[in-house]
């Protein structure tokens, strides 16, 4: 099955990375050494939402699996 041109999750990931990079970047700027803190939590919600789009990356990939597995057991007893 050929991949689709555009992947939801691939861009949810690249973007989540993207805005907790920015939001590290413009504590620092705004906050100075104040920032270490919430640069910690934006870090730990960066992880979080990796995290999540690997789970539903595999969640996915397994049903697609046991949906094929399916078909597959079907056409045999035919």
């Amino acid at each position: 099955m050929p991949q689709p041109a555009f992947d939801v999750l691939r861009a949810l990931a690249i973007g989540s990375q993207a805005l907790g990079l920015i939001v590290v970047i413009t504590l620092e700027t705004v906050l100075g050494d104040a920032a270490r803190p919430w640069q910690g939590v934006t870090l730990g919600l960066m992880l979080a939402a990796a995290l999540a789009i690997a789970l539903v990356r595999v969640y996915r990939r397994n049903r697609l699996r046991k949906q094929r597995a399916a078909r597959r057991d079907d056409s045999d007893h035919a």
